[in-house]
C-alpha cells in the first residue's frame, strides 16, 4: 500500500530566499526534531542540491535506534521543484517532492510525500500504530520551525 503525505506552508520571503534555504542539504538538520538525532555523514560541500546529489545520513526516528539513511536528489527544476528518493532506508519506497509556487505573499511550498512501509501487514500495522503520527509529527515540528524561519517578523 502506498500512503500519501502532503503539506503546504506560506512562506514570506522571495524566491531565491525559499530556494537557497531548501536546496541547501546543510538546513536538513535545523527542519527535523532534536529526538531524531540527524546527522548528515557523508562530506556534502556547501553547494545547492543537484541531480544525482546523494545524500547518506543518520537518524533516529523510533525509540532511540539509530538507522542508515540514504537518499538522491531527482528532477531538480531550478527555482520550481525537486524530489528526493530513498535510496537505502526504513521503507520500501520513498519520495518527496518538493514545490515552489510563487504568489503576491511570498512562497507557497508544497510537499507531496509518497511511501511505502516494509513487511506487508506487519508494515501496514505499524504505520497506522506509530510511523503514521510520527510523519505527522515531523511535519508538525518543521511547519513550526518555518513559521519562525520564514514568518516572523524580525524587530
Amino acid at each position: 500500500m502506498i500512503y500519501l503525505l502532503q503539506s503546504e506552508q506560506q512562506l514570506n520571503c522571495d524566491m531565491e530566499t525559499a530556494w537557497n534555504f531548501f536546496s541547501s542539504p546543510h538546513n536538513l538538520a535545523k527542519i527535523t526534531p532534536d529526538d531524531m538525532n540527524f546527522i548528515i555523514v557523508n562530506e556534502i560541500l556547501d553547494v545547492p542540491i543537484y541531480e544525482g546529489m546523494i545524500i547518506d545520513y543518520k537518524i533516529s526516528p523510533l525509540f532511540g535506534i539509530t538507522m542508515k539513511w540514504r537518499t538522491k536528489i531527482k528532477k531538480v527544476r531550478h527555482h520550481l521543484s525537486f524530489t528526493d528518493q530513498q535510496l537505502k532506508g526504513p521503507y520500501k519506497q520513498w519520495s518527496h517532492f518538493h514545490e515552489f509556487i510563487p504568489n503576491e505573499h511570498g512562497i507557497l511550498m508544497k510537499d507531496i510525500v509518497r511511501y511505502e512501509m516494509p513487511f506487508g501487514f506487519f508494515g501496514r500495522l505499524v504505520h497506522r500504530l506509530i510511523i503514521h503520527k510520527k510523519l505527522e509529527h515531523i511535519f508538525n515540528y518543521r511547519y513550526q520551525v518555518l513559521e519562525k524561519v520564514f514568518n516572523t517578523e524580525k524587530k
